[in-house]
């Protein structure tokens, strides 16, 4: 049974309290009801970050939006728009920080001398591909750099607009330089509205899968954030799909809920499974040693307990039956050499 009285189509019920401030603003109920996403120009000096965390596959990263309209209430970024003096509830939806200088910062980025290419993953916190990016471009851009500099991405997005550039990806794909992720945590359409209420379609992802495919783009999907008691029983299902529709590798995650993300979720929980929010938060808390959360580089990742375990081995199942023999490539810096120019590089 649904609650009745929930914000539709927001992942964040309310905004919570921002960690670092000592006061806080909330409206009355119905006011969030007309809160209007507004957009934000920033000025970053840099747009390329390094990642020094431990178990994450990748040197940089880029992000050409914070905040995110997606609306996913687990999504592990919520609390950065703390830092910015947002709450990492609704306003991490509806304030949307928008990056415009972020191609010249780019390309500012690849003359640096001394730089050694290495794939950048777009985005590594908020994803590049959300709603307003029909509006900005600003990812466009990103991709037009980089194809005009020879340097290899990795684009990560719950959103099928990635489509929209093919003309890009394409002349990129010929030359090595990308590959695309694609989230795809269900494939249940009404369970997908509640858990990334503005996201694409599961269809529509599905069906970006094969087109990206069909025009030798290589497609990487993530089954994440995996929720028991939610779609726990999805994986080997999504595994056979996405492999039929041209997926050449898959990776997953377990459900985290690390900080101001916690009190967003289980106020999302409680209100669209008031029925079984509470069986869920019990079983994410097996998972995580007592807990909702869990920072502890790798142990993150892999979580523990007999839930845990039980998704590890039903991921080995799917990937020995659906992807045995599929190998996803490695992109190449090869052709990078600092300029525009097709030259040779001396060192």
């Amino acid at each position: 049974m649904q609650n009745e009285n929930i914000i539709k189509g927001q992942g964040a019920q309310r905004n919570v309290i921002n960690r670092f401030d000592r006061f806080t603003f909330e409206p009355e109920d119905e006011d969030f009801e007309l809160i209007k996403t507004s957009f934000t120009e920033v000025f970053p000096k840099t747009i390329v970050n390094q990642v020094k965390s431990e178990d994450l596959p990748m040197e940089y990263s880029m992000n050409p939006y914070q905040g995110c309209e997606h609306g996913c209430s687990y999504c592990f970024a919520r609390p950065t728009h703390e830092y910015w003096g947002y709450s990492a509830g609704i306003d991490f939806e509806r304030k949307i920080m928008v990056k415009k200088n972020a191609p010249e910062l780019l390309e500012k980025f690849f003359k640096k001398r001394g730089y050694k290419p290495a794939p950048i993953l777009m985005s590594g916190n908020t994803d590049c591909y959300q709603p307003a990016e029909r509006q900005f471009e600003i990812t466009r851009r990103l991709l037009q750099v980089c194809l005009d500099y020879r340097h290899p991405v990795n684009i990560l997005t719950k959103n099928a607009l990635v489509l929209r550039d093919l003309d890009i990806l394409k002349p990129m794909a010929e030359q090595n330089l990308v590959s695309v992720s694609l989230s795809i945590p269900t494939i249940n359409e009404d369970l997908r509205r509640k858990m990334e209420p503005r996201t694409s379609t599961s269809n529509n992802k599905l069906k970006a899968v094969e087109i990206l495919s069909e025009n030798n783009i290589p497609v990487h999907v993530m089954v994440a954030p995996i929720i028991p008691g939610l779609n726990s029983d999805e994986p080997l299902n999504i595994l056979k799909t996405i492999s039929e529709a041209g997926a050449q590798s898959f990776g997953y995650t377990l459900v985290r809920l690390n900080d101001t993300v916690e009190p967003v979720f289980v106020k999302w929980i409680e209100a669209q499974f008031p029925d079984r929010s509470l069986k869920v938060l019990n079983l994410i808390r097996s998972m995580r040693g007592g807990n909702l959360g869990d920072k502890r580089y790798f142990e993150r990742q892999r979580g523990s307990g007999n839930i845990a375990e039980m998704i590890h081995n039903t991921f080995k199942i799917g990937r020995k039956k659906f992807f045995d023999g599929k190998e996803f490539p490695k992109l190449s810096t090869e052709g990078f050499t600092g300029t525009k120019e097709q030259q040779l590089r001396l060192f």
